[in-house]
């Protein structure tokens, strides 16, 4: 047997041995009665066996560990009301909902496997649970910006680095920069922010706890040392500090600055950036660490905030103004060549599997279902096929899975379970300790942080579809999550609002309603009022989307849903119209745009400009709104340019002009 093979019957047989005696036993209790420590030398148990409790430890098995007091000897024990899930009160509705996650994530989340085993764990056993989705299922799309074929393999080498708590190098490109260099990192965290996985950890060149995303790795991941471990987490470390922070927030803080925003903006800072700031009487205030990007969302919002201090941003905000009222005006300068790629420094790519639940949490999850088919019967039949798909082995693998169960055992030759792969079948014999494994386990720490995940990026739909909180179903859920610490994993985000639209909207949805929106879209100085027929839902992180036909403006329009004040459902129905597939942006313009070699290196990275030989880039950009555009390119602070059409240029020139004007009034003294 290979090695890992001999740990996994090891520490199976650990579990079971401890669970059974239901006393507290000495290490040379274990060394004489668990199978695979009895051929051991005094030495090579105590390395070993030191080993295996870490490792439990890390999958969340609560193995206990106390020393005598009489003779001094490390005494260890493991009840199995404390290993097995506890009664989990989750409805039926709430418990389809979870799987609806699962059908609207699978194929596009790097954690769908360890989410499939935690979802089929707390499945276990319930009658009546239904497997296919719900019928709004059909009705969401998820899309992440930022997923690659690479990045999943690379989420699943980074969670293996954090559980065992080694050291990882790997090259690094920093886009600041535009240089690859090695890099060596503890790594403390992973964060999926704004659609963008990003893993945090003690910098080991830099000395200093840095955050690097995850797509800008240039080479496989290596353990840098053979060590069983190479450092803990500090005990104060806390990942929310990194999660939600706004661009000018990214460092350490040098101020506070005043922004006065209007009325009917105001509600959608206080939304959006309310942990980060706080909005009164009219004035937004924040904490920031640089002044370039706090000077940039200043002018996106294209007049609906003017900055008031600290004098430095005033400048940078009118010095943009400046700089983009003299690059739109009269005629565009000729942009260099295109750049022309060479295939021959890129990264070869190879196939990459989503991360993937810990093999020990797979056994223990099959065994549980194999005696549970069993029942109070002594055995049971079951095709091989429901056993391939619901835990995702792989074919060949089946009979390898069922030979390691075969092997675990209580001690004295007592085991839990005989199976056999018969052709098509797999034939189950329950064995005296059989029914002690019948209960699913606890989730594993890296299936919690899968649910958490889940919710994260589609939690208000589970709300909806629940008909429930999604505060109160994630509450029933943690308690299930065992008695380790999950500081490494950010807690969902999202707030009641974003749940009470998602739950309106599908409504609207499912019982084919006209909803009526207070919308305030970017450019608008207020929020107006829409009738509109809601088609489909979008998840196009970070950001909800709804897709309708709008009645007010005729013509299909897509709403954001941070951008909604309010959304409620009238008594008027509508019939689907014909053939109507909503797409988004239909009758939008084309714009080509420049961007200066400052900021270009971002926008390639984005995957929708291309770069220039100067190092500059230029990209073709649907244009549905003028408004938009507008804000779009203020955002750059001069260093993005509208090539055509001309029209559009010239509004931007005018645009700047009219908000450098307004920005001369005297600021307000807060």
């Amino acid at each position: 047997m290979s090695h890992d093979t001999d740990k996994l019957i090891r520490q199976l047989s650990l579990v079971a041995f401890l669970m059974a005696e239901r006393r507290p036993l000495t290490a040379r209790d274990v060394k004489g009665s668990v199978e695979g420590y009895s051929e051991m030398s005094d030495e090579a148990f105590a390395r070993r066996f030191y080993s295996d409790r870490a490792e439990l430890h890390a999958l969340g098995v609560p193995l206990h560990s106390q020393r005598d007091e009489f003779t001094g000897e490390e005494l260890y024990t493991l009840r199995s009301e404390q290993y097995f899930l506890p009664p989990l009160e989750l409805s039926d509705d709430e418990l389809a909902a979870l799987q609806t996650c699962f059908y609207l994530l699978e194929g596009k989340f790097a954690y769908a496997e360890p989410l499939r085993l935690a979802l089929q764990n707390l499945a276990l056993g319930r009658p009546g649970f239904a497997p296919a989705p719900t019928r709004t299922a059909v009705r969401v799309e998820v899309s992440d910006p930022d997923y690659s074929a690479e990045i999943p393999g690379r989420l699943g080498k980074l969670e293996a680095a954090i559980s065992k708590q080694r050291t990882i190098r790997f090259s690094y490109w920093s886009i600041a920069r535009d240089d690859v260099a090695e890099r060596s990192l503890n790594p403390y965290a992973l964060i999926s922010d704004n659609g963008v996985w990003y893993v945090v950890g003690h910098d080991l060149d830099r000395q200093d706890e840095r955050t690097f995303r995850v797509s800008r790795m240039r080479s496989d991941i290596r353990f840098a040392t053979r060590r069983e471990r190479d450092f803990r987490i500090p005990a104060g470390f806390d990942v929310e500090r990194y999660r939600g922070r706004p661009a000018w927030q990214i460092g350490e803080i040098a101020g506070e600055a005043c922004i006065e925003v209007g009325g009917d903006t105001a509600w959608w800072v206080e939304r959006v950036y309310g942990r980060r700031g706080h909005v009164e009487d009219g004035v937004f205030t924040t904490p920031y660490a640089t002044l370039g990007p706090l000077a940039a969302w200043v002018l996106r919002q294209d007049g609906r905030a003017l900055p008031l201090e600290p004098e430095q941003l005033r400048a940078e905000v009118s010095r943009s103004l400046d700089a983009i009222q003299a690059t739109h005006e009269g005629d565009p300068a000729e942009p260099a060549a295109e750049k022309e790629l060479d295939l021959t420094d890129a990264p070869a790519e190879r196939p990459a599997s989503p991360v993937a639940p810990e093999r020990f949490a797979v056994l223990q999850a099959l065994l549980a279902y194999l005696l549970m088919r069993c029942g109070d019967d002594k055995q049971a039949i079951i095709d091989a096929e429901d056993l391939v798909q619901r835990f995702t082995i792989p074919r060949e693998s089946l009979e390898e899975h069922l030979s390691l169960l075969n092997l675990v055992n209580f001690g004295g030759g007592c085991y839990a379970v005989y199976a056999e792969l018969q052709g098509d079948k797999v034939r189950v014999d329950k064995e005296l300790f059989g029914d002690t494994f019948r209960s699913p386990p606890r989730l594993t720490p890296l299936e919690a942080r899968a649910i958490r995940l889940a919710l994260e990026f589609v939690g208000p739909m589970i709300a909806a579809d629940a008909h429930t909180p999604l505060e109160r179903v994630r509450r029933k859920l943690e308690e299930t999550f065992g008695e380790f610490e999950l500081a490494q994993t950010p807690s969902p985000s999202g707030g009641n609002e974003e749940e009470q639209l998602i739950a309106t909207i599908t409504d609207g949805i499912r019982q084919r309603r006209l909803i009526e929106l207070e919308y305030q879209k970017e450019g608008d100085e207020a929020p107006s009022a829409r009738i509109v027929e809601p088609y489909e839902l979008e998840r196009r992180l970070p950001h909800w989307y709804v897709h309708t036909w709008d009645r007010t403006s005729g013509g299909e329009r897509s709403f954001r849903l941070d951008r909604m004040r309010s959304a409620s459902l009238t008594a008027d129905t509508f019939d689907g119209r014909q053939q109507f597939e909503p797409r988004g942006l239909r009758d939008a313009r084309p714009a080509r745009i420049w961007y200066s070699p400052t900021v270009a290196r971002w926008r390639v990275e984005r995957g929708d400009a291309r770069p220039l030989v100067d190092g500059a880039a230029v990209s073709e950009t649907a244009v549905g709104s003028t408004d938009w555009l507008v804000g779009e390119i203020f955002s750059y602070r001069g260093e993005a340019v509208v090539l055509e059409p001309g029209d559009l240029r010239a509004r931007i020139a005018e645009r700047a002009g009219e908000l450098a004007g307004e920005l001369e009034r005297p600021a307000i003294t807060t």
